[in-house]
């Protein structure tokens, strides 16, 4: 059978639009991510799942453990429902989330914030200086994994963290040991000109040539680097674990020595945007449905809704891909719309009103911010149906 009949089968029931997530394909995908893991855990990043029970379920297999959140709230809840060991990927400036933090045993046990400059540390002392009781907090040091050439003219990689010289991250290590109220349990570099770019780019020859490029000198540069980083480090502080990598990198950052966890989230769900990585593959397994609602023209369908475009840098690799039936697209002028989507082809030929257009999003987790839930499909049969984060009205971002 195949998947639009499967899909359209277990959702009989229901009325679009509405999201769905695969079974199958996500426990294909996440055996896939363990394997190349080479033993190493796998932190599972919550941006990319959004989904509490999506989390539970993906913890209970082999090869992953811990969570990395995006926003010291969602650590504080999470914690709440019983989940442990949660890292705060990014800095936080919520003074009554770090109160919080610093009055509460258990969240102080389970959960390490991040910071890139003493300026952080001043920050999260101000806002937890009144605390009665303050517990002593977990404090990971976020480092800079960009690819930088030509001199400084050239740079790949996100734009975070100013620490980027073992020097520096020492520097960094010894201001936070001195500080009564802090432990350094933790060192995270996420190269994302690897692990977030493909490096099979269709339809760009010289494009992917240029990526191999870059990432292959940059792997190089920063195996030596981390390693450097991390040892300097650790002759401060008993460290706990050092993260690294992502969905598109776990196999080539699980072989540095200096890394003991990797971060991984997109795998799960394999959005749109890692169909272009030569290493490896995956199947698509979070899809929503939305319902033909027009006809307006030959060749010519209208969607309720569809204008699910991901985050980055604007394109037409942010929007939405109208995947089955296959051989759909976009009218040029209009695109993915606010409330209504028209799509064009032979394939627009043979929908009625009522019939499903299934779409994969360009990402993973932003997924889950456009629907209250996720139905679990297993074969041609919805198993369960969960909620996402705002199905539980947890809107963190």
């Amino acid at each position: 059978m195949d998947d639009r009949l499967r899909y359209d089968r277990a959702t009989a029931h229901l009325d679009p639009p509405f999201a769905v997530l695969d079974l199958a394909a996500l426990r294909s995908n996440a055996s896939g991510m363990a394997g190349r893991a080479g033993g190493k855990p796998i932190r599972v990043a919550s941006k990319s799942v959004r989904s509490r029970p999506v989390l539970e379920r993906i913890l209970s297999m082999d090869g992953f453990a811990g969570i990395m959140a995006f926003t010291l709230p969602e650590a504080l809840w999470l914690v709440s429902t019983g989940l442990r060991d949660v890292l705060v990927a990014y800095p936080t400036a919520d003074r009554a989330a770090l109160a919080e933090l610093a009055a509460a045993p258990q969240a102080a046990r389970e959960i390490t914030v991040t910071v890139d400059r003493t300026e952080h540390l001043d920050f999260i002392e101000s806002a937890v200086r009144d605390v009665h009781g303050r517990q002593e907090i977990r404090i990971c040091l976020d480092i800079d994994a960009g690819f930088v050439a030509l001199n400084g003219r050239f740079r790949a990689g996100a734009l975070r963290s100013p620490v980027r010289e073992p020097d520096q991250a020492a520097d960094l290590a010894a201001d936070v040991v001195k500080r009564q109220g802090f432990r350094l349990v933790g060192v995270m570099a996420y190269e994302s000109q690897i692990a977030g770019v493909g490096d099979a780019p269709p339809g760009s020859p010289a494009l992917a040539r240029a990526i191999r490029w870059m990432q292959a000198r940059s792997r190089r540069e920063l195996v030596v680097r981390r390693g450097r980083v991390v040892q300097a480090v650790a002759q401060l502080a008993d460290l706990e674990f050092v993260n690294g990598g992502g969905t598109g990198s776990i196999g080539q950052t699980a072989r540095e020595r200096a890394v003991t966890e990797i971060a991984a989230g997109s795998g799960f769900f394999h959005p749109r945007l890692f169909d272009f990585y030569r290493g490896f593959t995956g199947r698509p397994a979070a899809l929503f449905a939305l319902p033909v609602v027009r006809r307006p023209a030959p060749g010519v369908v209208t969607v309720l809704g569809g204008g699910y475009h991901a985050s980055g840098a604007s394109g037409r690799d942010r929007l939405p891909q109208p995947y089955l039936p296959c051989g759909l697209r976009y009218a040029p002028d209009e695109g993915a719309g606010e409330v209504q989507t028209p799509l064009l082809g032979q394939a627009a030929e043979d929908l009625r009103t009522g019939d499903r257009v299934w779409f994969r999003h360009a990402k993973a987790g932003e997924l889950c911010e456009r629907f209250a839930a996720l139905h679990l499909i297993d074969g041609d049969e919805v198993v369960e149906t969960v909620p996402t984060y705002r199905g539980e009205g947890r809107t963190f971002l």
